[in-house]
């Protein structure tokens, strides 16, 4: 249990907060690529608890602005993309994608006031299908070398969908290994060929046994926690007998993302980027370590539960995310079908829209939640003592690769070589050829 006042920090994510100044040092995932798509590439943005407009100009340049514009605050996100930037609509002050004011037009002949102005800008970059945004104060730290980044977009994937609670809440999720024995149950296996794209439906590395099965079959899984320079390593080893371990390996990308198996072939990297307080995006990148991924069977799975250009929701609380008793009682252990992201937005939805930690009772399979929450109690001290906080990208740890995620099964006496050995072949398998796993 935690205290009202370390909720507090926790959760907030504001400017000058004390969670929102730490997540201000890293990059955030503020938008995909394809929101940019089609005739008219201007988003606004909510992020942090601060408005933006994010835009694509004729150059194809992508720049990210302070909302409201510096002369009467009209909404930028209105404005005309054209003459090399962004016009606001109300006096026609244009702006480019560094903040630079190119023009004043209703100015007099001659005044020189848009060399005084400057609109506040940040530094983006275009990784595997996201669109990130530097949004705190002096110099962007480096991406690492993660598998997500350094594969090609034919071998990439993203997409996103809005939950309406804090962020925090909802990245615990991916940190708790014991829940998807339960919240993601399925009582039928399904057909491994309907598998691609789905989480849990396939088999594990090294097994002829569906996901499906063994977290059915083996709920109590023993849960190692290790701290490594990104954040955590979470290992989940279920017994099947005794000279057998099912090894699941996954991470904390401290502060806000998550690197999961999702099958044999494919992994995700999973952001929660806050919007403001209460609602927060996940948004993901799925890397394929075989073939390119199906990106048009991948999209249209996903719209089947996300309606554009929002990716809000299609089941929520407005229609009770679908429950079906039927389902329930034969099908599903949540009845809310099959898409695990609905079942995880369920259940941090349903923990109210900030939860209150005061009244939650952590148990021995809740070790990496309380792991990070350390984690962001330590960053939250280092900033307000003007240092940087721990785990934050330098120079010194670009180079880290991977990490290593991987649902395997494994000889029992030699699960831990055997799971980096798994990691490393598939890899190494890889056409577009990663590097080796940095040693940790």
């Amino acid at each position: 249990m935690i205290s009202a006042e370390q909720n507090e920090r926790l959760t907030r994510v504001g400017p000058g907060t004390p969670g929102g100044r730490v997540l201000r040092h890293y990059w955030q995932p503020i938008a995909l690529v394809d929101e940019l798509e089609g005739k008219r590439p201007v988003r606004p943005v909510r992020a942090l608890g601060q408005d933006f407009v994010l835009f694509r100009d004729e150059q194809g340049r992508i720049g990210l602005l302070d909302r409201d514009c510096p002369h009467r605050n009209a909404d930028l996100a209105f404005g005309r993309l054209e003459d090399g930037g962004l016009r606001c609509p109300f006096h026609g002050w244009l702006f480019d994608v560094t903040g630079k004011c190119l023009e004043t037009p209703a100015e007099p002949e001659g005044s020189t006031l848009c060399t005084r102005i400057k609109q506040r800008s940040y530094p983006v970059e275009v990784r595997s299908g996201i669109i990130f945004a530097y949004l705190g104060e002096g110099a962007a730290p480096p991406f690492p070398a993660f598998d997500c980044f350094a594969a090609p977009d034919t071998h990439t994937f993203a997409f996103k969908g809005l939950i309406e609670c804090n962020w925090l809440q909802a990245l615990e999720v991916g940190i708790d290994p014991a829940h998807a024995s339960f919240l993601h149950r399925f009582f039928d296996d399904g057909d491994e060929k309907e598998a691609y794209g789905k989480q849990f439906r396939a088999t594990s590395d090294g097994s002829d046994l569906p996901m499906t099965y063994v977290l059915r079959e083996f709920p109590r899984p023993r849960i190692e926690v290790d701290n490594t320079p990104y954040g955590l390593r979470v290992t989940a080893l279920r017994s099947i007998n005794d000279a057998t371990t099912h090894v699941r390996v996954t991470n904390l990308f401290f502060p806000q993302a998550f690197v999961i198996p999702m099958s044999a072939e494919m992994t995700i990297t999973q952001w929660h980027m806050p919007v403001d307080d209460t609602r927060c995006y996940w948004i993901a990148i799925f890397t394929s370590f075989a073939g390119p991924v199906d990106r048009a069977r991948m999209r249209a799975q996903r719209l089947e539960n996300y309606s554009l250009p929002d990716y809000l929701p299609k089941k929520g609380r407005q229609n009770d995310y679908g429950f079906d008793p039927d389902e329930q009682e034969s099908k599903t252990y949540t009845g809310m079908g099959e898409d695990i992201n609905v079942h995880d937005q369920w259940a941090v939805e349903s923990q109210g829209a900030i939860q209150d930690r005061t009244r939650e009772t952590l148990a021995s399979s809740d070790k990496a939640i309380a792991a990070n929450r350390r984690l962001l109690m330590r960053a939250m001290a280092a900033v307000e003592e003007g240092k940087r906080p721990a785990l934050l990208q330098e120079d010194t740890t670009a180079g880290l690769t991977g990490p290593g995620t991987i649902d395997t099964m494994a000889p029992a006496a030699t699960w831990e070589s055997h799971w980096r050995q798994a990691v490393e072949r598939r890899r190494g398998a890889a056409p577009w050829a990663p590097p080796a796993l940095a040693a940790e």
